[in-house]
């Protein structure tokens, strides 16, 4: 078999796959329709409880839902610490908006800041959060008016931390205060419900969490590059599942976890919902329209005796999906940095691109030394390819007189290439298992670069200022390109001139292809192929020169 053939075949199918992925994410969903006024009226129904004292809140289009008409900005709380800025709605505590000041939108225009939630379509993103009883009007929902002591609030220089407390009070005696406490270099925040309950009586209560958004679409993603935008949820029996759109519009999510979390990804960031730990909450979803989806979770019914309080504990994550730090806010969190099915390779390899990153300071850098690196472990088993590659060079000139001698004859010519290889102790599989055992590595690092929050806008050398977008200038893809065509002169040509003129073709085809592929990819191709030309130029030469002293 002709291993530069095999080669470019899972090469060839993994782009086309990749192509195939992003149409579907682009054509093949179903078209959403715009959100409506009178979908803006739709109250964000609680799912039905199996408690018959908790009742749900009705979806009507007489209930207005204020996470679609929030209040004017300047009735916003706004909230800013070192890495977040947010608007916090007085309506429900709904947070409506949020920045991370790290991150910029893109690095032309490094002062405006990517906002991970909006209040409003396109890309609605928000974070809401209730309690319900039995009677509506005891317990304030995402659709009770909170009191805040202040309009702002802000991490100071010397604080390391930060509270903000709204606070709800009805006519019977029972005052809910809804804290958020940020603390300084952490994206996670603790959320308390604290129920005071004055009254005479024993009173019944469930918390509730959710996280709503609609479709996202970000006009800064290479189109050639399909990423998931959706619910995901965490439990330890089935691990990191996702839910999306599709399959929320399908049917709802209704099941009891304990120690688990809910989210809601798109590529390179988060929010996530994370209870304490040991809770068992029940995990749901919801669609509301055609284009609003809900992942949330509600707890366990909870019994305050009269005179009493109670507090319900959460933590919130919003921000980058930075794989070390989210291992170390819940379990399974990591997860979200999602490599699929090669994950377990795929963890390994970002850990030691990281470490990388830590000496050299470069992520175009660490990069191309985690490609030497990897192409130092699998040195010999490429060692094995490429001499294979180079015996089956040496007998091209003899395979094309066989093909002159028997023609159309494809049986005489398969017997006699069969016996030329016997005689001359040549396995043409030789090579393959090497490559397929290399395969996994290799698209677990595409799936590690293409993933990675850190190689979001980070620059290398000269133009290459983004290695997360493709190179404008269309340098690199090219280099890409001139490498794939120096590699193939490096093999046998097929015998087939069909064969051989598509073979020449490929260089060409991969280089569009790659020319809208996010350079950081482009970069670790282009280096990969160049130490493969390296390693098989000095293999074919060394072969090609004992083959001459065997003749003299």
């Amino acid at each position: 078999m002709d291993n530069q053939r095999l080669i470019l075949f899972f090469s060839l199918a993994a782009v086309l796959f990749l192509i195939y992925e992003s149409w579907m994410q682009d054509y093949g969903q179903p078209t959403l329709a715009p959100v409506t006024q009178e979908q803006q009226q739709i109250a964000t129904a609680i799912p039905q409880t199996n408690q018959a004292d908790i009742p749900v809140i009705a979806t009507n289009a007489d209930t207005a839902d204020m996470s679609m008409s929030e209040p004017s900005n300047d009735r916003f709380i706004r909230v800013e610490t070192d890495l977040l800025k947010l608007d916090i709605s007085p309506r429900g505590g709904t947070i409506s908006n949020a920045w991370l000041l790290n991150y910029a939108i893109t690095p032309e225009k490094p002062e405006e800041r990517l906002q991970l939630l909006k209040a409003i379509p396109p890309n609605m993103f928000i974070i809401q959060s209730g309690l319900i009883s039995k009677d509506a009007a005891v317990l304030p929902t995402h659709e009770a008016v909170f009191q805040s002591t202040a309009a702002d609030y802000r991490l100071e220089e010397n604080a390391d931390r930060l509270e903000v407390v709204l606070t709800w009070r009805n006519d019977f005696g029972i005052e809910v205060q809804k804290n958020y406490i940020f603390t300084r270099g952490s994206y996670v925040v603790e959320i308390r419900q604290t129920v005071n309950n004055a009254t005479e009586a024993p009173l019944i209560a469930r918390e509730y969490n959710q996280l709503q958004r609609t479709d996202f679409t970000d006009l800064h993603e290479s189109r050639f590059v399909s990423n998931y935008t959706g619910g995901v949820y965490y439990s330890p029996e089935d691990k990191y599942k996702k839910v999306s759109f599709q399959e929320m519009s399908k049917g709802k999510l209704d099941r009891v976890v304990t120690d688990g979390w809910i989210a809601m990804i798109q590529h390179y960031f988060m929010a996530a919902w994370i209870p304490p730990r040991q809770a068992s909450e029940n995990f749901y979803t919801n669609v509301l329209g055609s284009s609003r989806y809900i992942i949330g979770k509600y707890s366990p019914v909870i019994t305050i005796a009269p005179k009493a309080s109670y507090t319900f504990e959460n933590q919130l994550f919003i921000g980058p999906k930075l794989q070390d730090t989210l291992s170390s806010v819940a379990p399974g969190l990591e997860l979200a940095v999602d490599y699929g099915w090669l994950t377990v390779i795929a963890q390994p390899i970002h850990w030691v691109l990281a470490s990388i990153h830590a000496v050299v300071g470069n992520w175009g850098w660490s990069i191309i030394f985690l490609t030497i690196l990897i192409k130092l472990a699998f040195y010999k088993l490429s060692e094995t390819s490429y001499k294979s590659m180079a015996n089956m060079r040496q007998l091209t000139p003899r395979m094309q007189a066989l093909k002159d001698r028997y023609g159309d004859d494809k049986q005489r010519l398969n017997q006699a290439m069969m016996e030329m290889y016997k005689t001359e102790k040549i396995n043409p599989l030789g090579g393959c298992l090497p490559i397929l055992i290399q395969i996994p590595v290799f698209i677990a690092l595409y799936w590690v670069l293409l993933e990675s929050v850190e190689m979001r806008q980070a620059p290398f050398v000269l133009w290459l200022n983004n290695l997360s977008a493709p190179d404008q200038y269309f340098v690199l893809p090219l280099i890409m390109g001139i490498s794939m065509f120096i590699q193939q002169k490096l093999n046998p040509a097929p015998p087939d001139p069909i064969q051989a003129k598509v073979m020449m073709s490929l260089p060409f085809v991969f280089t569009v292809f790659f020319a809208f592929f996010p350079s950081g990819l482009v970069l670790y191709w282009t280096v990969n192929n160049l130490l493969s030309i390296a390693q098989q130029w000095h293999i074919t030469r060394n072969i090609e020169r004992a083959a001459a002293k065997h003749k003299r």
